[in-house]
Protein backbone atom coordinates (compact mmCIF):
# COMPACT_ATOMS: atom_id res chain seq x y z
CA UNK A 1 0.00 0.00 0.00
CA UNK A 2 1.36 3.22 -0.97
CA UNK A 3 2.68 5.52 1.57
CA UNK A 4 -0.04 8.30 2.32
CA UNK A 5 3.15 10.72 3.04
CA UNK A 6 2.99 10.62 -0.84
CA UNK A 7 0.83 12.21 -1.74
CA UNK A 8 0.82 15.14 0.76
CA UNK A 9 5.01 16.11 -0.21
CA UNK A 10 5.75 19.27 -0.92
CA UNK A 11 7.98 19.55 -4.55
CA UNK A 12 10.57 21.73 -2.52
CA UNK A 13 10.67 18.89 0.40
CA UNK A 14 14.44 17.24 0.99
CA UNK A 15 15.27 14.40 3.14
CA UNK A 16 18.00 15.66 5.44
CA UNK A 17 21.01 13.77 7.46
CA UNK A 18 23.26 15.65 9.48
CA UNK A 19 26.60 13.66 10.80
CA UNK A 20 30.07 14.72 11.83
CA UNK A 21 33.25 13.78 10.07
CA UNK A 22 36.65 13.22 12.17
CA UNK A 23 39.72 14.01 10.81
CA UNK A 24 40.73 10.29 12.19
CA UNK A 25 37.74 8.62 12.11
CA UNK A 26 36.04 10.12 9.28
CA UNK A 27 32.05 9.74 8.71
CA UNK A 28 31.06 8.71 11.66
CA UNK A 29 28.10 6.58 11.98
CA UNK A 30 27.38 6.92 7.94
CA UNK A 31 26.25 3.40 7.75
CA UNK A 32 23.79 4.05 10.09
CA UNK A 33 22.90 8.02 8.35
CA UNK A 34 22.56 6.32 4.89
CA UNK A 35 20.76 3.25 6.27
CA UNK A 36 17.70 5.95 7.44
CA UNK A 37 17.76 7.96 4.45
CA UNK A 38 17.51 5.01 2.41
CA UNK A 39 14.30 3.88 4.56
CA UNK A 40 12.67 7.56 4.41
CA UNK A 41 13.50 7.53 0.34
CA UNK A 42 11.59 4.46 0.15
CA UNK A 43 8.49 6.10 1.67
CA UNK A 44 8.81 9.22 -0.17
CA UNK A 45 9.23 7.70 -3.41
CA UNK A 46 12.52 9.34 -3.86
CA UNK A 47 15.26 7.53 -6.15
CA UNK A 48 18.47 6.56 -3.96
CA UNK A 49 22.32 5.85 -5.25
CA UNK A 50 24.02 5.24 -2.55
CA UNK A 51 26.95 4.61 -4.28
CA UNK A 52 27.45 7.77 -5.79
CA UNK A 53 26.85 9.79 -2.48
CA UNK A 54 29.22 7.12 -0.68
CA UNK A 55 32.04 8.58 -3.11
CA UNK A 56 30.92 12.13 -2.82
CA UNK A 57 31.03 11.90 1.21
CA UNK A 58 34.35 9.82 0.43
CA UNK A 59 35.94 12.83 -0.79
CA UNK A 60 35.64 14.91 2.50
CA UNK A 61 38.96 16.04 4.14
CA UNK A 62 39.93 18.22 6.87
CA UNK A 63 42.56 18.94 9.68
CA UNK A 64 39.29 19.56 11.80
CA UNK A 65 35.89 18.15 12.43
CA UNK A 66 33.10 18.97 10.39
CA UNK A 67 29.52 19.31 10.43
CA UNK A 68 27.89 17.78 7.23
CA UNK A 69 24.73 18.13 5.77
CA UNK A 70 23.86 15.74 3.29
CA UNK A 71 20.03 16.07 1.58
CA UNK A 72 17.66 14.20 -0.89
CA UNK A 73 15.31 15.77 -3.30
CA UNK A 74 12.82 13.96 -5.19
CA UNK A 75 14.85 13.34 -8.12
CA UNK A 76 17.15 11.85 -6.12
CA UNK A 77 19.42 14.79 -6.36
CA UNK A 78 21.40 15.16 -3.66
CA UNK A 79 23.96 17.79 -2.13
CA UNK A 80 26.36 17.54 0.86
CA UNK A 81 27.82 20.75 2.81
CA UNK A 82 30.57 20.59 5.66
CA UNK A 83 31.78 23.22 7.91
CA UNK A 84 34.38 23.44 10.60
CA UNK A 85 32.25 22.11 13.90
CA UNK A 86 32.96 23.08 17.54
CA UNK A 87 31.62 21.49 20.16
CA UNK A 88 31.82 23.44 23.42
CA UNK A 89 31.30 20.85 26.41
CA UNK A 90 28.68 21.84 28.86
CA UNK A 91 25.50 21.63 30.47
CA UNK A 92 22.60 22.87 28.74
CA UNK A 93 19.68 24.43 29.60
CA UNK A 94 16.56 23.42 28.61
CA UNK A 95 12.81 24.21 29.29
CA UNK A 96 9.29 22.91 27.73
CA UNK A 97 8.40 24.13 24.77
CA UNK A 98 4.57 25.69 24.62
CA UNK A 99 3.85 24.08 20.99
CA UNK A 100 2.61 20.42 21.36
CA UNK A 101 3.30 17.82 18.60
CA UNK A 102 1.12 14.72 17.41
CA UNK A 103 1.87 11.44 18.28
CA UNK A 104 0.04 10.85 14.67
CA UNK A 105 1.90 13.21 12.40
CA UNK A 106 3.86 10.62 10.64
CA UNK A 107 6.46 13.65 9.53
CA UNK A 108 8.17 13.51 12.88
CA UNK A 109 9.25 9.96 11.86
CA UNK A 110 11.43 11.47 9.05
CA UNK A 111 14.57 13.86 9.15
CA UNK A 112 13.04 16.26 6.60
CA UNK A 113 12.96 20.25 5.46
CA UNK A 114 9.43 20.19 6.59
CA UNK A 115 10.29 20.85 10.15
CA UNK A 116 8.72 24.63 10.51
CA UNK A 117 7.65 24.02 14.28
CA UNK A 118 11.26 22.96 14.99
CA UNK A 119 12.77 25.93 13.23
CA UNK A 120 10.25 28.32 15.27
CA UNK A 121 10.70 27.05 18.49
CA UNK A 122 14.49 27.25 18.21
CA UNK A 123 14.60 30.57 16.82
CA UNK A 124 12.40 32.04 19.76
CA UNK A 125 15.04 30.26 21.95
CA UNK A 126 15.69 32.97 25.19
CA UNK A 127 19.42 33.79 25.90
CA UNK A 128 19.61 31.56 28.68
CA UNK A 129 18.13 28.42 26.83
CA UNK A 130 20.06 26.17 24.48
CA UNK A 131 17.04 24.04 23.57
CA UNK A 132 12.99 23.28 23.51
CA UNK A 133 11.75 19.77 24.93
CA UNK A 134 8.41 19.37 22.93
CA UNK A 135 5.65 17.04 24.89
CA UNK A 136 2.68 16.00 22.26
CA UNK A 137 -1.06 15.77 23.24
CA UNK A 138 -0.94 13.09 25.63
CA UNK A 139 1.39 15.14 27.62
CA UNK A 140 3.82 12.53 26.37
CA UNK A 141 7.71 13.59 26.02
CA UNK A 142 8.56 13.62 22.89
CA UNK A 143 12.18 15.50 21.55
CA UNK A 144 13.58 18.62 21.41
CA UNK A 145 14.51 20.54 18.40
CA UNK A 146 17.45 19.21 17.30
CA UNK A 147 18.06 16.63 19.90
CA UNK A 148 16.53 13.22 21.55
CA UNK A 149 15.95 12.86 24.75
CA UNK A 150 17.08 10.74 27.73
CA UNK A 151 15.81 10.65 31.37
CA UNK A 152 17.77 8.79 33.72
CA UNK A 153 14.92 7.33 36.45
CA UNK A 154 15.09 7.64 40.65
CA UNK A 155 16.04 3.13 40.12
CA UNK A 156 19.58 4.87 37.98
CA UNK A 157 17.98 3.39 34.32
CA UNK A 158 17.45 5.66 31.28
CA UNK A 159 15.04 5.92 29.18
CA UNK A 160 14.21 7.52 26.21
CA UNK A 161 10.81 8.09 24.32
CA UNK A 162 9.28 5.63 21.97
CA UNK A 163 8.92 6.99 18.62
CA UNK A 164 5.33 6.39 18.85
CA UNK A 165 5.08 9.02 21.16
CA UNK A 166 5.84 11.57 18.39
CA UNK A 167 10.09 11.55 17.70
CA UNK A 168 12.75 10.81 14.93
CA UNK A 169 14.27 8.09 15.42
CA UNK A 170 17.87 9.86 15.99
CA UNK A 171 20.87 8.14 15.15
CA UNK A 172 22.80 8.49 18.60
CA UNK A 173 19.53 7.09 20.11
CA UNK A 174 19.61 3.93 18.17
CA UNK A 175 23.45 3.53 19.18
CA UNK A 176 21.99 4.25 22.69
CA UNK A 177 19.08 1.83 22.71
CA UNK A 178 21.50 -1.28 20.69
CA UNK A 179 24.00 -0.61 23.65
CA UNK A 180 21.55 -1.36 26.21
CA UNK A 181 22.41 1.62 28.14
CA UNK A 182 19.24 2.99 27.61
CA UNK A 183 15.55 1.02 27.04
CA UNK A 184 12.62 2.86 24.78
CA UNK A 185 9.22 3.50 26.69
CA UNK A 186 6.57 6.55 27.60
CA UNK A 187 8.55 9.27 29.61
CA UNK A 188 5.80 11.43 31.31
CA UNK A 189 5.92 15.07 32.24
CA UNK A 190 6.55 13.91 36.02
CA UNK A 191 9.01 11.71 35.42
CA UNK A 192 10.89 14.37 33.22
CA UNK A 193 10.53 16.83 36.25
CA UNK A 194 11.04 14.22 39.22
CA UNK A 195 13.99 12.54 37.34
CA UNK A 196 17.73 11.61 38.58
CA UNK A 197 19.02 13.47 34.91
CA UNK A 198 17.92 14.32 31.72
CA UNK A 199 20.18 13.94 28.84
CA UNK A 200 19.64 15.18 25.21
CA UNK A 201 21.85 14.93 22.46
CA UNK A 202 22.36 13.76 18.62
CA UNK A 203 25.03 12.19 16.67
CA UNK A 204 26.44 15.21 15.75
CA UNK A 205 27.33 16.20 19.26
CA UNK A 206 26.92 12.90 20.96
CA UNK A 207 25.35 13.40 24.57
CA UNK A 208 24.98 16.34 26.84
CA UNK A 209 24.18 16.76 30.08
CA UNK A 210 20.93 19.09 30.47
CA UNK A 211 18.89 20.87 33.35
CA UNK A 212 15.62 21.70 33.12
CA UNK A 213 14.50 25.00 33.90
Amino acid sequence: MESPLRTAIPSNCRLIETFRFDPTGGALNISLHLKRMAHSAKVFGFPFYEKTIVREIGNLSSKHPLRCRLTLGEMGDFNLKSETFENTEKVWKVAIAEQKLSSCDPWLHHKTTQRSIYDEARSTLPKELDEFLFVNEKEEVCEGTITNVFVQLSDGNWITPPVASGCLPGIFRQIKLQSGTVRERVVTINELLKCRQIMVGNSLRGEILAELL
